[in-house]
C-alpha cells in the first residue's frame, strides 16, 4: 500500500472561512497529499465570501456562528447530504482537527465502520475559559478533551512540548509530530522595508516591537498592551507594529496607545511588514505550534514568547530569542528593554533564529501525516473494507 491508496476525510471546524494558521496548515497538508496522488474529501462549515480558496472538494456540514464571535461557526454534525457524500467517497481512513460537534460525529461514524481515526491538535482549547473569565470550566474542558481525542487510533501534536501536555493530560499515547513549515518565498530577511515603515510612522532608528496574528483575547493581547505600559513608566523608547485583525482591536487599540496597526497582510506584503519589524512579542499560551513564531525567525528577526507549549519547541532561549514566564509582564518588558538597548544582541538573535528556521520544510513535515495514515490503515486493514451504505449513525 502506498500514497496512491489513501482515501481521506478530512474533518475541520474551520477550514477557509477564516483564516488562520491551524487551517491554512490542513490546507497544505490537502495540497500535498492530492499531489502525491491521495483522494482527499473535507467536510467543515461554508460561508458565500471565505477567506480564501479551498484546496481539495470541500463538503459543507450544518453550521452556526458561535455567539459573541460571529466571525466563527459551530459545526453542529451530520445531515443527510453529508451521510451520502461520505458513504459515496468510501473513505479509509478519517482525520479529525476539531473537537466540535461534526468531529464527535465522525468519530462515531468512523468507529461504527472499524475505520481508523487519526485525531490533530491545533490549539490548547482546554485554555480559552481563562481569557473570558470562567477558568473555572478549564477541567470540564480537559475531561470532554480526554474522552474524545482517547477514542482516535492515534493523535498528531504540531509540537514535542504540545505532545508531552497531551501524555500529561491522559490524552493518548500514539502521538506523532506533525510540525509546521514556513514560505521562505515569502518570510525572508531581505523582505525588510524601511520606506514601508516611514510611510507608517515608524522611522529608521526607531524599534519596533512587533505582534502578528488574530487580534483576539486568546492570544495574550492584555499581556502584551501590560507590557507596553510597563516600558512607558520605564521611559523605554519604542514603537508597535500590529499586524492583524480581529474582534478585540478597539480594546487593544485603547490599552496600546503607541501602536501602529497596519490591519490583515497577506503574502508578499506580510513578509515585508514582519521582516520590518525589530522583534516579535508572542507572549500566548494558547498555541500548540506558533506559526507566528516561525515565520519571525525566518524574517531575521529574535522573537520574545511565553515558556509555553509550542514556543519552547521552538525558541532557543537566549539564543534565537527568549522564553518568559507566562503572564509576567514585567519580565517581558526586560527582555524587550534589553533588545531596544542592544541592537548587536537583537541581530545576533536574529541571525540564528532565520538560521534554525531553514529546518522546516512543508514537504518533509507533511509526509509524516501521509506515513501515520498509512499505518493506520495497514493496522487496521481498512484497505479492504467493502463498500459502505449510507446510515443513520
Amino acid at each position: 500500500m502506498d500514497v496512491t491508496d489513501l482515501r481521506v476525510a478530512l474533518f475541520s471546524g474551520n477550514y477557509n472561512y477564516v483564516r488562520d494558521g491551524a487551517n491554512q496548515a490542513l490546507n497544505r497538508l490537502t495540497e500535498y497529499l492530492l499531489r502525491q496522488g491521495a483522494s482527499v474529501r473535507v467536510y467543515s462549515p461554508k460561508v458565500e465570501e471565505p477567506a480564501f480558496e479551498p484546496q481539495g472538494d470541500l463538503v459543507g456540514v450544518p453550521n452556526v456562528p458561535i455567539p459573541g464571535r460571529g466571525e466563527y461557526r459551530i459545526p453542529l454534525g451530520f445531515d443527510g447530504g453529508v451521510k451520502a457524500d461520505l458513504a459515496a467517497f468510501r473513505p479509509n481512513v478519517v482525520h479529525v482537527s476539531s473537537p466540535d460537534p461534526t468531529g464527535h460525529a465522525a468519530t462515531r461514524w468512523a468507529m461504527k465502520r472499524g475505520l481508523p481515526i487519526l485525531s490533530s491538535v491545533h490549539t490548547r482549547f482546554e485554555t480559552y475559559p481563562r481569557y473570558y473569565k470562567m477558568a473555572f470550566l478549564e477541567p470540564l474542558a480537559v475531561a470532554i478533551l480526554r474522552r474524545f481525542y482517547n477514542r482516535a487510533d492515534a493523535l498528531l501534536a504540531p509540537s514535542e512540548s504540545m505532545a508531552e501536555v497531551l501524555r500529561e493530560q491522559g490524552m493518548g499515547d500514539d502521538i506523532a509530530i506533525w510540525a509546521r513549515g514556513v514560505d521562505r518565498d515569502i518570510f525572508d530577511p531581505s523582505r525588510r522595508d524601511l520606506a514601508w515603515r516611514a510611510k507608517h510612522g515608524i522611522g529608521e532608528d526607531e524599534v519596533a516591537v512587533g505582534f502578528l496574528g488574530r487580534l483576539v483575547l486568546e492570544k495574550g493581547l492584555d499581556v502584551f498592551a501590560e507590557t507596553m505600559e510597563e516600558l512607558r513608566r520605564r521611559d523605554v523608547p519604542h514603537r508597535v507594529l500590529v499586524v492583524g485583525e480581529g474582534p478585540a482591536r478597539g480594546v487593544f487599540a485603547e490599552n496600546c496607545p503607541e501602536a501602529v496597526f497596519v490591519g490583515f497582510q497577506g503574502g508578499a506584503d506580510l513578509g515585508r511588514a514582519v521582516a520590518s519589524m525589530d522583534m516579535l512579542l508572542n507572549p500566548s499560551v494558547t498555541e500548540t505550534f506558533g506559526n507566528v513564531t516561525l515565520e519571525a525567525m525566518a524574517s531575521g528577526i529574535p522573537v520574545i514568547a511565553a515558556r509555553a507549549t509550542g514556543s519552547t519547541s521552538l525558541v532557543a532561549d537566549g539564543v534565537t530569542g527568549r522564553l518568559v514566564t507566562p503572564g509576567d509582564a514585567a519580565g517581558f518588558a526586560d527582555v524587550v528593554e534589553a533588545y531596544i538597548r542592544d541592537p548587536a544582541l537583537r541581530e545576533a538573535h536574529g541571525r540564528a533564529g532565520e538560521k534554525r528556521s531553514r529546518e522546516y520544510s512543508w514537504d518533509a513535515i507533511n509526509s509524516v501525516v501521509a506515513d501515520t495514515y498509512l499505518r493506520l490503515v495497514s493496522e487496521r486493514g481498512a484497505i479492504s473494507a467493502t463498500p459502505l451504505a449510507p446510515s443513520s449513525a
